[in-house]
């Protein structure tokens, strides 16, 4: 069957109205759900609830009762049967998982865990310090950056192993200094049961592993339970559950985004391969869900990445799923000319963005929108998921116009230092009383004038 991939071609007249539909398909949203999910909610918990009612109960419950609602949900919609002594991944089992890992992978890791720490480090922030002198009058302000204490970070498990994610949440983490790392995953063959997964865990020094997932795991971690000490910050991606969940916490806890399914534009001229544009659009879309969207002015390329993406996704063992994906989220954008696929992109602003032209840093130098971006021919998405070193933990869904990917620096809390003399005190005194006069803050001025009543 044919690939239904839509074309939109922005010199006919009903381009704009398929643009906005693409953004909307685009969009985070968190009230759809399948026929098959809705009869699962409804057997659950009795309604049809929506998956943001789903989440605000299992929320409530785990708050409010801790870890007995915690085993109780992961028994109803993991069908594991957990207690107070097996929901924790002992130390021995993930030194057991590291025993058995092969060393190939174990030297992966390595190099991965190396290639981020020294990017993640290199981009760390650092205190700054302000000092204003005028004769005795001396005014030291400084930035103070202090690592988080604790933090819990989110690991999928569901459809695949994900140790790639551990490796691009963790590693920041400690590059900023962080203590203590909690991670949960669910208690399924490709997450808390999962050697790799273990194993890399075992690398980085990390042995606090929860086998729980889905919003109850986040809501442990927001809250505390019994055997989980509550954290100050929840990173990691998830289904929609937990991307509503962490939404949901957010309050209680930072977080780093509200994750949506992975998305790449690849944004090409003439010169680009055809066979590596269609291998870029496929390998974010095999996340299924997971979208992919070439914007060019060379119409020519339309048809050629067309052809190859039939060729490819037949080879491939996730090809079905990436076929749907590129059909549901996917599209092909011809733009009039390079300035406008600019400006297409930046509408779109995309979790991924691949330059594939022959000077992509002249076009790099009129994006503004996009988590992550990926330069030339030779710079596949695939080497930012998993080798590279700025993390793969982005924002999705249009909100990279204003989110940013997740870095050392997000774990570091800031505080900013003040200190005056009392010479610097009388110099500002002025400008404290005329503003407190201003707003009716009578102790904002008193505070002042206590100060400095013996002065002349």
């Amino acid at each position: 069957m044919p690939l239904k991939i839509p074309t939109i071609d922005c010199s006919q007249g009903d381009a704009e109205t398929l643009f906005a539909e693409l953004r909307e398909k685009l969009s985070p949203r968190g009230d759809v759900v399948s026929a098959a999910g809705r009869q699962r909610t409804i057997e659950l918990f009795g309604e049809p609830l929506s998956p943001q009612q789903v989440v605000e109960q299992i929320c409530s419950d785990v708050r409010d009762q801790g870890l007995p609602a915690l085993l109780s949900y992961t028994s109803k919609l993991d069908q594991k049967d957990l207690t107070a002594e097996t929901i924790r991944v002992s130390t021995d089992e993930i030194a057991a998982a590291h025993a058995t890992a092969d060393e190939s992978f174990l030297k992966t890791v390595r190099q991965i865990r190396d290639n981020i720490m020294e990017f993640q480090t290199a981009i760390l922030s650092s205190d700054v310090s302000v000092v204003r002198e005028n004769g005795n009058s001396q005014v030291e302000l400084r930035q103070r950056y202090l690592p988080l204490r604790r933090v819990g970070i989110c690991v999928p498990g569901g459809a695949a192993a994900y140790p790639s994610t551990v490796l691009m949440t963790a590693v920041p983490a400690q590059a900023a200094g962080v203590q203590e790392i909690a991670i949960v995953v669910p208690p399924t063959e490709f997450g808390a049961y999962n050697v790799d997964m273990l194993a890399t865990c075992h690398e980085l020094g990390i042995t606090e592993i929860y086998r729980v997932g889905g919003a109850q795991a986040v809501a442990s971690l927001a809250y505390g339970v019994e055997g989980i000490e509550r954290v100050d910050k929840i990173v990691g991606p998830g289904n929609l559950f937990v991307a509503l969940a962490k939404r949901h916490v957010f309050g209680e806890v930072d977080i780093d985004s509200i994750a949506g399914p992975s998305e790449v534009i690849v944004l090409a001229d003439e010169s680009a391969n055809p066979k590596f544009i269609a291998s870029d659009l496929i390998s974010q879309a095999e996340h299924s869900p997971g979208s992919g969207v070439l914007i060019t002015w060379h119409a020519a390329l339309i048809d050629a990445v067309r052809d190859e993406l039939e060729k490819q996704l037949n080879q491939l063992s996730r090809g079905d799923l990436a076929r749907q994906c590129l059909e549901d989220y996917g599209a092909f954008i011809l733009a009039r000319d390079e300035d406008e696929a600019i400006r297409l992109t930046d509408l779109l602003a995309t979790e991924h963005l691949h330059i594939s032209t022959s000077n992509p840093e002249a076009i790099l130098a009129k994006v503004q929108n996009a988590g992550a971006i990926f330069l030339g021919h030779y710079t596949p998405v695939a080497l930012g998921d998993y080798v590279a070193g700025p993390s793969h933990v982005l924002p999705t869904g249009g909100t990279a116009r204003f989110a940013n990917g997740l870095c050392a620096n997000d774990f570091l809390k800031r505080s900013s230092i003040i200190s005056y003399n009392k010479s610097a005190l009388i110099g500002d005194a002025d400008a404290v009383q005329t503003m407190a006069d201003k707003e009716g803050l009578t102790a904002h001025r008193a505070s002042v004038d206590l100060r400095l009543e013996n002065e002349n």
